[in-house]
């Protein structure tokens, strides 16, 4: 090191110089010395060139042509590696070239705002730093009309810092739309594309951005024209990617419909093209997955899309070659995909699983794809976790099929390795797992029986208490599907997994969902005779504070429904009804939802009725009389009459 080091220390040291002339000529001579020489660039940082640098560009004595050079050298600098980032920002490089924007000489600006791009875009630069003073943003705005260069330096520096609906929202509130528009139609290249990927960022998952975009005009023409015009074959394939992306972004915030022909007939095309094996690795990624985004909410669109030139023939190749032969040019494209291969595999998974979401025929077509459920089986243990997302995604869209799931789910036990992801994964990956758990626990899946052996239902009760509200609702609604005309032993096991304590918890969740799949999971388990009173003969009393205490809160008309459905089937058991007419508060309840002026309630409170009185059943005739005392007779009277036919004949 002290010998290479020995040998840059001139470049240093002419820095110091007292002749500005001296030092002027040492700064540029430095700038000759680094184009392109990343050892050389270390060297200096390492032998404290950069303080220098930012002192003589702060310098209001030193020359512009002076701070113009420091500018362009400390930008060679951050050209290097990540580290040259990281030592530039340690430096407060930032807010010192911040301050240079504000000189009057364009060309200083210029080099002010190519240094500060190169740092932005580098993936060690904190975006937020931008954003620190509130003057900053609206000063780059009034830039922007300066010089071509400013507008394709400025756009950049947006584009890369715009991360989330707060920096949207900034940049929106500083009139971003209104002075990058025009942009769009500049003769710069450069500009044109740089204006583009702003929007593009601007307007992702943000409607209030893709509301004003649709009306916004350049020249006469609407911006949707003027990124359809973009789209086109014989324009460059980043340029017709953003333009998709754009458009992408307005429709699926309903500022396009999507049977708009921009959509149907321009934009979704052009995405499928980019999943063609004639494309770069990372273009065929950013096609398909912004391709999964714009048909993910929309049937027709998915339809569309799996028939357009044979899509979901052209995804399996993102298994197989990470380039094609016409991409490898050179040995250092090979490695980079080699190396990038997975994301490949994540785009394709998540394409997959847009297009099968609602579709049977699909499903059928994408299951059939060749050895497709061994590809998904094998994504499930990948070591990169957005694969395994994908992956589980794609699962998950597929096993909404009663078909899929009685048939190649079974042949290819996709629960086991589904069951191993479910150990210990991040939350985000266990709230599609277990979406999907809940479909190959309904019970006409093959699949129930080994998962519940594999000890499922311990899983199941242990997500239930997640502080994370999707991972208790799939908790309960799995519970609920395994309870479904289940045999006593698994009722039991649940009753047990569960505790008292959580039903309780589970019945007081501030979530209606939660409350009503756990609704749900308790009239499962109170189904059959048997089943009913021996589940009522250990856990009765508990059972019943529960359902009085959802009859008397403050709940909808769905939940109350629900808990009076429960207390019917209760009243069907044979012992079980004891705990019914033995329960004044109980029945007056009953009573009360006869009466009721919702229909539904009505007709729930009159079931729990009919089951209390059955002919045939011991004891039918001192409950008849004690639900006479009680004046319920002369309600049905009076429901006899009703304008509703269920409640009449009910």
């Amino acid at each position: 090191l002290q010998e290479v080091t020995a040998s840059s220390r001139h470049y240093v040291d002419r820095l110091f110089d007292l002749d500005p002339q001296k030092v002027l000529q040492g700064v540029i001579d430095m700038k000759n010395a680094v184009i392109g020489n990343n050892k050389q660039k270390a060297n200096l940082i390492v032998l404290g060139a950069v303080p220098r640098l930012l002192y003589l560009l702060q310098q209001e004595t030193s020359s512009t042509e002076l701070r113009t050079e420091c500018a362009v050298v400390l930008g060679s600098l951050a050209m290097g590696t990540e580290n040259n980032v990281k030592s530039l920002l340690d430096c407060h490089i930032i807010p010192a070239l911040l301050q240079g924007l504000l000189s009057p000489d364009l060309k200083f600006i210029e080099a002010c705002l190519r240094c500060l791009r190169t740092i932005f875009i580098s993936p060690v630069t904190p975006e937020d730093l931008l954003y620190t003073d509130a003057t900053v943003i609206s000063h780059l705005m009034a830039l922007l009309s300066r010089s071509r260069y400013t507008q394709e330096y400025i756009c950049q520096i947006f584009s890369h810092c715009c991360k989330g609906p707060d920096h949207q929202t900034i940049l929106f509130n500083h009139g971003a739309v209104q002075n990058i528009a025009h942009l769009l139609v500049s003769t710069s290249y450069k500009v044109r594309m740089q204006a583009l990927k702003c929007f593009s960022v601007l307007a992702f998952e943000n409607p209030q951005v893709s509301m004003t975009l649709v009306n916004v005009s350049v020249d006469g023409e609407l911006l949707p024209q003027i990124f359809v015009k973009m789209l086109q074959r014989d324009k460059p394939i980043e340029m017709q990617l953003t333009s998709a992306k754009c458009l992408t972004s307005m429709c699926r915030a309903g500022a396009i419909r999507t049977d708009d022909s921009c959509i149907v007939l321009k934009t979704l095309p052009c995405l499928v093209r980019m999943c063609s094996k004639e494309r770069l690795l990372e273009e065929r990624v950013e096609g398909a997955e912004t391709l999964a985004y714009l048909i993910e909410t929309d049937v027709e669109l998915q339809r569309i899309a799996s028939i357009t030139d044979h899509l979901i023939v052209m995804l399996a190749d993102y298994f197989k070659y990470p380039s094609s032969v016409s991409a490898i040019t050179d040995i250092k494209r090979l490695d980079h995909d080699l190396k990038h291969a997975h994301e490949l595999r994540q785009a394709a998974f998540k394409l997959y699983a847009s297009l099968g979401a609602n579709d049977e025929d699909i499903r059928k077509k994408i299951i059939e794809t060749e050895n497709m459920m061994d590809r998904i089986v094998n994504g499930l243990s990948e070591s990169s976790i957005k694969v395994r997302l994908a992956a589980v995604r794609c699962l998950h869209s597929l096993s909404r099929s009663v078909q899929q799931l009685r048939t190649s789910f079974q042949d290819h036990a996709v629960w086991k390795p589904l069951m191993k992801v479910l150990q210990n994964a991040p939350n985000e990956i266990l709230v599609v797992a277990s979406s999907t758990l809940c479909n190959l626990l309904l019970e006409f899946s093959p699949s129930k029986e080994p998962i519940l052996e594999s000890g499922a239902i311990e899983l199941l009760c242990s997500l239930t208490q997640s502080e994370n509200l999707a991972l208790r609702v799939n908790g309960i609604w799995a519970l609920m599907n395994v309870a479904f005309q289940a045999e006593q032993k698994i009722k039991s096991d649940i009753l047990r997994g569960l505790s008292t304590e959580q039903l309780f918890q589970l019945l007081s969740d501030s979530d209606v969902n939660v409350l009503m799949k756990t609704l749900g999971l308790l009239r499962n388990l109170l189904s059959t005779r048997p089943h009913i009173d021996h589940i009522m003969s250990t856990h009765g009393k508990q059972i019943m504070q529960a359902v009085t205490l959802i009859l008397e809160g403050e709940h909808n008309i769905e939940v109350k429904e629900q808990t009076l459905c429960i207390l019917a089937n209760i009243a069907d058991g044979t012992t079980a009804k004891e705990l019914i007419m033995t329960n004044d508060d109980i029945l007056q309840k009953i009573k009360y939802y006869m009466s009721h002026s919702n229909a539904k309630l009505q007709l729930a409170a009159m079931f729990c009725i009919s089951n209390l009185i059955w002919n045939e059943e011991e004891g039918s005739q001192e409950r008849q009389d004690k639900l006479r005392d009680m004046g319920i007779v002369d309600i049905l009277h009076k429901l006899s009459q009703s304008s509703d036919p269920n409640l009449c004949d009910k």
